[in-house]
């Protein structure tokens, strides 16, 4: 569905030196990333904070273009040039590829009620009438595990938890075929995210989504994930098979992040920084 390939982008930075002089310089970001999510697909991209994955995340979406390389999404048999996407191209391919933020407190807006946050996607597509739009909402309420008798409450009123389910009922709305999650039970709780990440295995399974999961946060990977890749200062440091990475990883980077997720000894001893 999602062809990445060569991606890299840097960032401009300016430095303070003696005298008020300044000097330019460059921050390489992303490193000439490549990989590929199928149909139905959940992979995931994992590595420490910083490692650029936020980043490839938001050139997928086209929020920012990269340096170099490509990015190719196959809409039912025909293959886009993402990067070459403009206008009314450009606004269909971001429907068929949303995004759930990490933020669920910051990620919605105080001043819409729950209705207007899930439905403005629509309005901005112009998809259906007044009557179809809540209709559309109200089963989407239901597929998320919320009460369609909240539409009308504010996001201040829920909890964290409850937030996140209203963010993924918006970026299901539009129906598409791939989903960005970035970070999405790292504000959380542990039990909350336990079931925010059962709440998007089932809604995976029941529609056959794509998603492209980052995160840090090693155990939720391997709860969801199908593929794995593992990024360290903006390059690829090794991926496959989820099983293969978790159980056999190769790379001692690899190792030393499975090693802090799931065996504290690693963290207490210095060998990896959390």
């Amino acid at each position: 569905m999602l062809r990445v390939e060569g991606l890299t982008k840097s960032f401009a930075i300016r430095d303070g030196g003696m005298f008020g002089a300044k000097s330019n310089s460059e921050v390489l970001a992303v490193d000439d990333v490549s990989f590929s999510v199928q149909h139905g697909e959940c992979l995931g991209l994992v590595g420490e904070s910083g490692c650029g994955k936020t980043t490839l995340s938001k050139m997928v979406m086209r929020a920012l273009t990269p340096d170099a390389g490509s990015i190719g999404f196959n809409d039912r048999g025909t293959m886009w040039d993402v990067l070459d996407l403009h206008g009314a191209d450009l606004k269909a391919y971001r429907r068929r590829v949303q995004f759930v933020f990490q933020d669920p407190f910051g990620s919605l807006n105080p001043r819409m009620t729950v209705y207007d946050i899930i439905s403005e996607p629509l309005i901005i597509h112009e998809i259906g009438d007044e009557r179809s739009r809540r209709e559309t909402v109200v089963e989407l309420m239901a597929l998320v595990g919320l009460d369609a008798r909240a539409l009308s409450r504010y996001p201040h009123s829920f909890s964290g938890g409850q937030r996140q389910r209203i963010g993924i009922a918006r970026a299901l709305v539009l129906k598409p075929r791939l989903v960005v999650l970035d970070e999405p039970t790292s504000a959380l709780d542990m039990s909350v995210q336990a079931q925010i990440v059962d709440l998007l295995r089932d809604l995976q399974q029941r529609h056959k989504l794509a998603y492209l999961f980052i995160s840090h946060d090693l155990k939720v990977v391997r709860a969801l994930a199908d593929e794995v890749i593992v990024m360290r200062q903006g390059k690829v440091v090794e991926q496959g098979a989820a099983d293969q990475i978790f159980d056999a990883p190769k790379e001692a980077y690899t190792k030393a992040l499975i090693a802090a997720a799931f065996d504290i000894e690693a963290v207490e001893d210095g060998s990896v920084s959390t």
